[in-house]
């Protein structure tokens, strides 16, 4: 979201507003809620927060919103102001269910609130052909017509290789290694990782930085299975706090083979970038991401399947691929740094975000 208003204030030469939820910053209008009413649920507050976002966006020519948190805020707007309204698929709740959990009944008022903006949207964005599949298959009411692939873009200057070996060793990683680097959630499958490091040699080391579960259980699962790999092996790194950009930049750049095991993934960034960082994917092919990781030629991409002893091994087998042959490691990220740099520029993104636009006013 920021990179890609940065990307449309440099193309676009025009006001661009962003509004957000949080403290207030300087870059955007921030929205809280103050106490009593923090204690009702949290996506009825996010119903409040957007009918007070609403308010505040009178005088704009076009509003887009990003994720369901902020979708009920550009469908009122739209409606009092009579302006176009743009909405980006970023993920989608019918394909999350894992949210009920999560949620509560606010999972009932996160799906109502996407269909509304989806059905109602005067145009939506989806970030690879998948999105545009599942957006299509997910609301049939919508009309295909006004669904437009235009896929997120990355800072190949802000992601580019750069060795450093401070940050190796305030880590204690030691090459060669693989790479995960994500939340810790249903949806980028470091459980189906974890189980698929059982046969991985011992030779080799696994660097995690995942932190923030977003549910009690998923947490409680992955330190399990970590304790578990720990028990015979020195080498599993857990780092749970968020990585500064240097640091993260550091790991992509050193790591072997950066893995990417989700579950459901509308297009994965961080294959992204661990591509810039001219590193090798091993992925899974779903959603977006055989959009983004080439099979053979930036990466290996594993088909999913919903037996997980099957998906795990075949896992297993296409990590152990890249990280037992240097020569195959670089070849792969070689040419995905060069994938991303040609396809996938923010200024690309800024332009078709534009074109879209100016159809639209």
């Amino acid at each position: 979201m920021k990179n890609l208003v940065e990307a449309l204030n440099e193309t676009l030469k025009a006001s661009i507003r962003v509004h957000c939820f949080g403290a207030p910053r300087i870059d955007a209008t921030g929205y809280e809620l103050k106490p009593p009413i923090t204690e009702i649920n949290p996506a009825l507050q996010t119903l409040l927060i957007d009918m007070d976002m609403a308010l505040k966006i009178e005088n704009a020519d076009l509003v887009h919103s990003h994720t369901w948190y902020a979708n009920f805020a550009g469908y009122l707007a739209s409606k009092i102001y009579k302006i176009p309204h743009v909405v980006t698929a970023h993920s989608l709740e019918p394909l999350r269910p894992w949210k009920a959990e999560q949620l509560g009944g606010g999972y009932v008022i996160s799906s109502w609130v996407e269909q509304l903006a989806y059905e109602s949207a005067d145009a939506i964005i989806a970030v690879s052909d998948g999105m545009r599949k599942d957006v299509i298959s997910s609301y049939p009411n919508v009309d295909s017509r006004k669904i437009t692939t235009i896929r997120n873009g990355i800072d190949t200057e802000k992601f580019k290789p750069n060795l450093n070996s401070l940050t190796l060793e305030k880590y204690g990683v030691s090459a060669p290694f693989a790479l995960f680097v994500g939340r810790i959630t249903r949806q980028k499958g470091l459980a189906h990782l974890l189980r698929s490091w059982k046969s991985i040699p011992k030779e080799y080391a696994l660097v995690l930085a995942a932190g923030s579960p977003d549910e009690p259980q998923i947490g409680a699962e992955v330190e399990s299975l970590i304790n578990e790999l720990r028990q015979d092996r020195e080498n599993i790194i857990w780092i749970k706090e968020m990585l500064p950009h240097d640091e993260l930049v550091a790991l992509l750049t050193a790591a072997q083979v950066f893995i990417c095991p989700s579950v459901y993934e509308p297009l994965g960034i961080v294959n992204l970038e661990a591509m810039a960082c001219e590193t090798a994917v091993v992925a899974s092919a779903v959603g977006g991401i055989p959009e983004v990781v080439v099979n053979n030629e930036t990466g290996l991409l594993v088909e999913f399947d919903s037996d997980a002893k099957v998906f795990e091994a075949k896992l297993a087998e296409s990590i152990l691929e890249v990280l037992s042959d240097k020569s195959l490691a670089t070849r792969l990220g070689v040419a995905g740094r060069k994938r991303a740099v040609t396809h996938f520029g923010w200024d690309k993104v800024a332009n078709q975000t534009i074109d879209l636009y100016r159809s639209l006013i």
